[in-house]
């Protein structure tokens, strides 16, 4: 629970003929990250090959699959996957090469019968109104003695257009449209040149019909609209012979895209191992549980053509991490992790978090009704919730809202019920003196520090790192220096009584503060003695940084201290919240008309406030607590997650 999953290092030989079965096998498997070699280098070893260009190839055809699936599938967002294809990558080009001139000539049809859809459906708008009326569309015939003009004005202009033709031609209104009023004109051409200057005059719009001689508008408005059925039962067969090719692309292309995601990854991991002639070296951490079950699923698929030496790691050698944590711990896992991870030699806080989180935020928080309504909300997250993420919202909503019960019946709190007050197994963060909760706060604080002390003294000598364990500023001399303040601080008047108080404070703080000076020098002497090439920093330099340090070690055991105060300012701020909707309540029933149900009004609204506000305020602030007050003591952050090999389409 306090430590990683114990992790291996493996070192694999094969045979080159077994190389791509092998990491077909351990990428099914899932459980190697690749590592630096440890065996020695092998004289017989070889340059890796360039895979660059296969690499690059798989690459561009995954971008031409991607790119015909948005063609045949405009609406999805995402390539679809399915079972990887057995097909060579030259036959999977040539498939989709295939594909796409298929596709492609398909939608260049396609648009064509959608333009001239387009174009007959406009040509019909325009032509429409000339429906029964056989004009002709050809040219003037030199032997013709009627000129018909056709278009539109303005309604207000007709009965003006009316009195000017009246002897001039013939005026044939057709039904409005658009507000304009289409009309048709008969004159000779003789009269033709007075006819159009009236009609510039009256604001007229001249149609141009289509030229096509020999026939009407009646005849032409036939022709079109058999055209626009032909065009219409062309595109329906099209688009049904379309999404036959679809559905067929979408299953290979889904099937080519595994296959080529696979192998690029397969390609990259060959690039990082070390071979020979004949023999490929792979090396790599995994979990110490699988290293039996990996081992006997090499020797099958190698038929036993293999070296492997599993060897647990060194101290200081760079290890993934690797946390399995219960139902309970979980969502704490996902706190850590967002600050950081630990190293592998470091101790995992995730323990220490979850019940230290719980307590600061029922503290701040403390109210059992409203923690009540967090239980029930966080039990309905975990009963209802499909998604691993939606389960762990509420398993924090049920720990948190548990921890505000406990505070709450501490507190005598009940949604802020003023006469509930008198059942507080303790008292009401208003009551009293505030300084007796202040004092609560920060022993709190102490003991989280002192937690994230003892921390940082066994993650030292875990990692061989004596001198910080000793006398860095958060280790043994650290603790020793924060808990000689404390006792000088509740212990002044004993130690003056007896005498004994300079003698204290040179143990309890001068021995300390010499240690947090000399740990940088002792360091750098001792790194000089095992690497004497290296140069030596000056020694005043160094003295003087440490003094800085130790300057501003003192000053972060301060703030970090009084920063645990906080618990008891939000407390009291929660309690002043439902107080005062308690007062403007009883204010409103007194005053107001209908006072009781404004006044009910108000509570409940103070209580969704203190609720919703209140809440998010507590878990932010926990949360701050326990980044820097508490992980700033002893949590490096160096911790590198355990990412195994794992083929594309694999099951985590």
């Amino acid at each position: 629970m306090l430590n990683p999953v114990p992790m291996l290092k493996l070192d694999l030989r094969i045979l080159e003929r077994d190389e791509r079965a092998v990491l077909r096998s351990l990428g099914q498997q899932g459980v190697l990250q690749w590592a630096r070699q440890r065996l020695d280098p092998d004289p017989a070893a070889e340059a890796p090959p360039d895979f660059n260009g296969d690499i690059a190839r798989c690459t561009h055809l995954l971008d031409r699959c991607e790119a015909l699936w948005a063609l045949v599938n405009p609406l999805s967002t995402k390539p679809g996957t399915g079972p990887a294809t057995d097909d060579p990558l030259p036959a999977i080009e040539t498939r989709l090469r295939s594909l796409e001139e298929q596709t492609r000539d398909r939608l260049a049809q396609r648009q064509q019968l959608v333009h001239r859809q387009t174009e007959l459906d406009t040509l019909h708008r325009s032509m429409v109104r000339y429906q029964g009326l056989d004009i002709p569309m050809g040219p003037p015939s030199r032997f013709s003695f009627l000129h018909c003009v056709t278009g539109t004005i303005p309604p207000g202009n007709f009965s003006a257009l009316r009195n000017a033709l009246a002897d001039s031609g013939v005026l044939i209104p057709l039904p409005m449209q658009e507000n304009l009023l289409p009309v048709v004109i008969l004159t000779t051409p003789r009269r033709r040149p007075p006819v159009e200057q009236t009609l510039k005059s009256l604001d007229f719009l001249p149609d141009s019909l289509p030229a096509t001689p020999g026939l009407t508008t009646g005849r032409f408005l036939e022709q079109t609209l058999n055209e626009r059925k032909q065009a219409a039962d062309s595109l329906a067969t099209l688009d049904e012979s379309l999404a036959t090719l679809a559905t067929k692309a979408v299953e290979l292309l889904g099937s080519f895209r595994q296959r080529l995601l696979q192998e690029k990854c397969l390609l990259e991991a060959s690039k990082h191992f070390s071979r020979t002639e004949t023999t490929v070296l792979i090396s790599g951490w995994l979990p110490a549980a699988e290293a039996s079950a990996l081992t006997r699923r090499l020797k099958a698929v190698t038929q036993d053509r293999l070296i492997i030496q599993t060897a647990p790691p060194v101290p200081g050698e760079p290890v993934p991490v690797l946390f399995q944590h219960s139902l309970w711990l979980r969502p704490f896992g996902r706190l850590v992790s967002s600050y950081g991870l630990p190293g592998y030699w470091e101790l995992e806080p995730t323990l220490f978090v979850a019940i230290s989180y719980v307590f600061m935020f029922g503290m701040m928080f403390g109210d059992a009704g409203q923690g009540a309504v967090l239980t029930l909300a966080g039990l309905g997250a975990l009963r209802s919730g499909h998604a691993q993420k939606t389960r762990d919202i509420g398993l924090f909503l049920l720990l948190g809202g548990l921890s505000s019960i406990a505070f709450g019946l501490l507190y005598g709190s009940y949604f802020g019920i003023p006469q509930l007050k008198p059942l507080a197994l303790w008292r009401d963060p208003l009551e009293g003196s505030p300084m007796e909760l202040m004092l609560t706060a920060i022993i709190v604080g102490v003991v989280i520090i002192s937690l994230g002390l003892f921390l940082n003294i066994i993650n030292c000598f875990r990692k061989g790192d004596w001198t910080g364990g000793f006398l860095g500023r958060f280790g043994i001399a650290g603790i020793l220096f924060y808990w000689g303040v404390l006792a000088l601080l509740l212990k002044y008047f004993v130690f003056q009584t007896h005498g004994q108080f300079p003698l204290a404070a040179l143990l309890l703080l001068a021995v300390p503060l010499l240690g947090w000076t000399l740990k940088d020098p002792i360091e750098a002497s001792l790194h000089h003695h095992r690497h004497p090439s290296d140069p030596h920093p000056a020694t005043g330099a160094m003295i003087a940084e440490s003094l800085i340090g130790a300057f501003e070690g003192l000053l972060t055991y301060f703030a970090n201290t009084t920063s645990f105060v906080r618990l008891a300012a939000y407390a009291m701020s929660h309690a002043a919240l439902l107080m005062a909707a308690f007062t403007v309540a009883a204010e409103l029933k007194r005053s107001a008309p209908g006072g009781d149900f404004w006044g009910l009004l108000v509570i409940i609204a103070g209580n969704l406030l203190a609720l919703l506000l209140e809440g998010i305020i507590a878990a932010v602030q926990a949360l701050r607590l326990e980044y820097y007050e508490f992980f700033g003591k002893f949590f490096s952050s160096a911790g590198q997650p355990f990412a195994p090999f794992r083929l594309e389409g694999e099951r985590a």
